[in-house]
């Protein structure tokens, strides 16, 4: 009959594995939008088509401030829209589009980061303007001279190709939209690195007029309400999806969603930058660190969110010429490229309240990844640094386990003799516990220790884009995504159901069947992590399960020779 049984649960088991992958095959992994229904529809080749939209003066161009006269108001105006193709700019990095109208990159891509390890034809679309999302950086001169603050609109840029592309054995690529107006040159340039994803956008301005020049430089992220398309919910636990600036006295701010609606920010930065995050991703202003400038959010007349700088008025004698700049960086959170670019920018890797051990957990993972060059190893050698760091505290959590599973019988005992008395069990606890010198909590408390290091390390393999697309071995080929065989899974809750086995029977008969549900709740619920964290998990629990098992039979042992 027993033998009928198990045949039975092992047939159910297999046959609800199999239903698992079949259900992951037909809804767990959408296939990527192709080219044509991310973007706009072409004109010319692949290269999309200008939107008509409304890019009023009042929603896109932000009020200037000049010394002698204050805040230039902006006017309400239409603009119409560009007659020609957008400019389609690619280097080793970076594929993106440049709107001729205002000079805005419309459209950003990453090529070295495809959309899935599988199709690595298809980039991960940063920055895009189309039907369904808006998420563009912008820039452009306000102010009481500034094109972009033109009654008429924005200023409609020439250029003396659409297309560029970084050439074999050129370091850089510059690209020059003019515009001239009433006796005024602009150049807005355009300059890219190769291996870079910061990019130098400089105005240069030849003022031939007979009169001064004033305007002020200003860079903004505009973007709408949708969702992160580089993380998922299926963990429970989203990445943060919103603005942060700099500043050097409160230094790191996060702008939610619901901040951007409640309040706008408007705040004098010396130097600084102003980013919006999602998860792996930032795109980032960042302005001249030696002035002050204006930091605001405001939403524009659609409901899209606006993050940006204005900088200082720049007066321009005639006859004369200046230049003003910034840049901006659009690409993944590289931790050490972006603590390069600017004070507390690789901040915006978001590893949550505990990044105060998360920024070292990383730095030793980053160590040995060096040394293996694989980051499913690299996870699991840092599970066992971390295990032997709090090899005491593990060993007395478990010698309380073992202590209390060498007293069951007796606890069992005592609850056949005082039967529903409650005050008499305790107390006959109370003198048991202190007649074996067992400490009930021994096994609780070192474990509280280690929680905000376990914890930390979640984020930290959840936050590190250097964990997206990276490989193991065998079927992991994705560290960031589910096992698509839900190997780790079943494994991690093989190795707690034996873990379990391990530790003392709990005393209520209701508490002990949680318990024994837990393996197969905690099964399920980590059946869409990501594979790295499983795998983390999986390495902790074996450990975990070496070191109990020996130290349990330690106790055991010498219980017998007593």
């Amino acid at each position: 009959m027993n033998m009928q049984r198990n045949i039975l649960i092992a047939a159910l088991l297999v046959i609800t594995y199999l239903m698992v992958l079949q259900w992951n095959n037909d809804y767990g992994q959408g296939e990527p939008l192709p080219a044509s229904e991310t973007e706009l529809s072409a004109g010319n080749g692949d290269l999309p088509t200008l939107q008509t939209n409304d890019n009023s003066a009042e929603g896109d161009v932000p009020q200037a401030v000049e010394p002698d006269a204050g805040d230039i108001p902006t006017t309400s105006v239409q603009t119409a829209a560009a007659t020609s193709d957008l400019i389609r700019v690619q280097t080793d990095t970076l594929h993106l589009s440049i709107n001729p109208l205002g000079g805005d990159i419309v459209s950003l891509s990453l090529p070295d980061y495809p959309m899935r390890k599988d199709r690595p034809d298809l980039p991960f679309q940063l920055l895009e303007q189309t039907n369904n999302r808006t998420y563009i950086a912008q820039s452009g001169l306000a102010g009481r001279n500034g094109p972009d603050a033109r009654a008429n609109g924005r200023p409609l840029y020439s250029v003396e190709q659409t297309s560029y592309q970084m050439e074999e054995g050129s370091d850089t690529l510059t690209v020059d939209l003019r515009f001239s107006e009433a006796n005024v040159n602009y150049i807005k340039r355009f300059t890219f690195t190769r291996g870079e994803y910061l990019v130098d956008v400089d105005y240069l301005i030849d003022n031939q007029s007979d009169s001064a020049w004033t305007g002020s430089l200003f860079g903004q992220i505009k973007r709408d309400q949708s969702g992160d398309p580089s993380s998922s919910s299926a963990t429970g636990m989203a990445t943060f999806l919103g603005a942060a600036y700099w500043n050097a006295d409160n230094e790191y701010t996060k702008l939610k969603f619901s901040k951007l609606d409640d309040n706008r920010l408007k705040e004098t930065v010396n130097g600084g930058w102003i980013a919006w995050l999602q998860h792996y991703f930032v795109s980032a202003w960042i302005p001249n660190a030696e002035q002050q400038h204006v930091y605001q959010t405001r939403k524009d007349s659609q409901g899209n969110y606006i993050v940006g700088f204005v900088s200082p008025a720049v007066n321009v004698s005639a006859g004369e010429q200046a230049s003003i700049s910034a840049n901006f960086y659009a690409g993944p959170k590289i931790q050490d490229r972006l603590k390069e670019i600017s004070p507390g920018l690789e901040l915006t890797v978001d590893y949550g309240f505990l990044w105060w051990i998360a920024q070292p957990l990383f730095w030793v993972l980053s160590l040995i990844h060096s040394v293996v060059g694989n980051w499913g190893w690299s996870i699991i050698l840092l599970t066992v640094l971390i295990k032997l760091v709090f090899f005491p505290l593990s060993a007395t959590s478990y010698r309380s386990m073992a202590n209390m599973r060498r007293v069951a019988p007796k606890l069992q005992a005592l609850r056949e003799q005082y039967g529903d008395d409650r005050q008499k069990m305790s107390q006959g606890m109370m003198e048991l516990y202190k007649k074996e010198k067992i400490n009930p909590l021994g096994g609780c408390l070192p474990i509280l220790v280690q929680m905000p290091v376990f914890i930390a390390l979640y984020w930290t393999l959840m936050e590190s884009v250097e964990m997206r697309q990276a490989e193991w071995l065998g079927w992991i080929t994705d560290l960031s995504l589910k096992d698509p065989f839900f190997i780790l899974p079943i494994l991690m809750g093989v190795s707690m159901f034996i873990q379990q086995q391990l530790n003392p029977t709990p005393p209520d008969p209701m508490q002990a069947k949680v318990m024994k549900m837990l393996p197969i709740i905690f099964t399920f619920f980590f059946l869409w992590f990501p594979a790295g964290l499983v795998l983390y998990w999986v390495v902790n629990n074996v450990l975990s399960i070496a070191q109990q098992w020996y130290i349990t039979r330690q106790i055991e042992r010498a219980a017998a020779n007593d």
